[in-house]
C-alpha cells in the first residue's frame, strides 16, 4: 500500500440529504460522484480510504453538541448512513482492508479515535481530505493533521458547508496557515 490516505469525512444522510437534520444541502450534494470517483481512484492506486464519521446517542447530555446542534447521526438510523452512492459504493468495498470506517465522537477526525495510530503503523504521511463540512469537521481534522506533522491536500471539489464565506474562510485557512495543498 502507498502511504497516502482519502479522508471522507461525515458525508451522511445527516450532513447531505434534503431532509438531513443538519444539511448543508446542495453543495454537499454536488460533491457526491467527485467523492465517489475519488475513493475509487485511491483503492484502485493502492492508497488508503478512511471514512470518519460522527456517531452520536439520542439525549446524550454530556456530549457538548447536544447544546450546539440538533440530534444528528445517532447510531443505528438513516442519517448516518453515507449518502447517495457512497454508501452503494461503501457496501461493495466494505471487505477491502484499505477501507476503513471510523466513528468519531468530536469535529476532529483524530481526537479520542485511534486514526493516529492506524495512520502511523502504515506509514502514511499524506492525507486528502473531502467530506463536510469544510469549516468545521473537515477544518478540525486538518489542523490536528497539521499538528501532527501530515501533508495536507484539500480537494476543493470535495468539501462543502453551511454558507460560501465558510467555505472561503476554511480554503485560505487551510493554504495560509496549514500550508495544505489545494486541489
Amino acid at each position: 500500500m502507498k502511504n497516502e490516505a482519502l479522508l471522507i469525512i461525515d458525508y451522511t444522510n445527516d450532513f447531505v440529504a434534503d431532509k438531513g437534520t443538519l444539511t448543508a444541502g446542495a453543495p454537499a450534494q454536488k460533491l457526491e460522484s467527485y467523492i465517489v470517483q475519488l475513493a475509487e481512484q485511491f483503492l484502485k492506486d493502492e492508497k488508503w480510504v478512511i471514512l470518519p464519521t460522527d456517531l452520536h446517542q439520542k439525549d446524550d447530555l454530556y456530549h457538548p453538541e447536544t447544546k450546539l446542534f440538533p440530534p444528528h447521526n445517532l447510531a443505528n438510523t438513516w442519517g448516518r448512513e453515507f449518502y447517495g452512492q457512497l454508501q452503494t459504493w461503501y457496501e461493495q468495498n466494505r471487505d477491502n482492508p484499505a477501507l476503513y470506517n471510523l466513528a468519531k465522537n468530536r469535529y476532529s477526525a483524530f481526537a479520542n479515535t485511534n486514526l493516529d495510530n492506524f495512520l502511523r503503523e502504515r506509514k502514511i504521511e499524506t492525507l486528502h481530505l473531502t467530506g463536510v463540512c469544510t469549516d468545521i469537521c473537515v477544518l478540525h481534522t486538518a489542523i490536528d493533521a497539521y499538528n501532527r506533522d501530515y501533508n495536507l491536500v484539500i480537494h476543493q471539489d470535495g468539501v462543502a458547508t453551511f454558507n460560501p464565506q465558510g467555505q472561503t474562510w476554511a480554503l485560505d485557512h487551510f493554504k495560509n496557515s496549514l500550508g495544505a495543498t489545494i486541489k
